[in-house]
């Protein structure tokens, strides 16, 4: 008897594309920030005071009150630039959102790649404050935070739609609640000299990164069952 090869679904592909791309584009913002923080040894990087965007700043300057050196700044440049990029395809290739639900998904990955290419490309360094200039780069840090919460919210709450798990949707809602209330307390102690505004930053920053990964990793599983299951 002849074997009749299992055909795999493009829709199945794609859904498996996507998670992977969810996985990469959250990762590949903490291996960045990882691998330019352990090259900035003097002083030390700090992960609970210092800003993100000053591991982009190879200087030596100083910029809303804190020293801006980092040897490996075209690191974590790269790493802004590909995350933006990667999330951006890997929610475009999402299946089954669409109408308003499926316009309002990708025009907020839009805006996370477009927060992603500016910080990439405008560096934090705090000069356009003092010139007036437009600050692009806290242009780029608000799009892709605000935007990157809101979405892992909204892609939580269409889980079903979205090939999710209901538990990896529930926590993806609160994920993204308190990154942006971390927001809020980030904005009011911005520019400050608190000790901790590295941490509260990353407070409105991480959940959304960890969110994606969830997602990703979740609509992974969620296709390699189901493909297990028609082979």
């Amino acid at each position: 008897m002849d074997a009749t090869p299992t055909q795999v679904d493009p829709q199945q592909r794609q859904r498996f594309a996507a998670g992977i791309a969810l996985i990469a584009g959250g990762l590949v913002f903490f291996v960045a920030e990882f691998i330019a923080a352990a090259a900035w040894t003097r002083p030390p990087y700090s992960y609970t005071y210092d800003y993100i965007s000053n591991l982009g700043v190879h200087g030596p300057t100083q910029g809303f009150g804190q020293l801006m050196y980092s040897p490996l700044a075209w690191v974590m440049n790269t790493g802004f630039f590909l995350f933006g990029i990667i999330l951006f395809g890997g929610i475009a290739m999402l299946t089954g959102m669409h109408g308003t639900r499926g316009w309002a998904v990708r025009t907020l990955a839009f805006l996370i790649a477009a927060g992603g290419v500016l910080l990439a490309f405008f560096h934090g360094t705090g000069e356009t404050a003092d010139s007036g200039a437009i600050d692009f780069h806290s242009v780029g840090a608000l799009a892709s935070i605000i935007s990157g919460n809101v979405l892992i919210i909204i892609l939580g709450r269409a889980h079903r739609q979205a090939g999710i798990a209901a538990t990896t949707g529930r926590a993806m809602v609160a994920l993204g609640a308190f990154g942006l209330v971390s927001l809020i307390g980030f904005m009011a102690i911005a520019g400050s000299s608190a000790t901790l505004i590295g941490l509260v930053e990353r407070c409105a920053v991480y959940p959304l990164l960890i969110g994606f990964i969830c997602a990703g990793r979740s609509i992974w599983k969620s296709n390699r069952r189901l493909t297990a299951s028609n082979a």
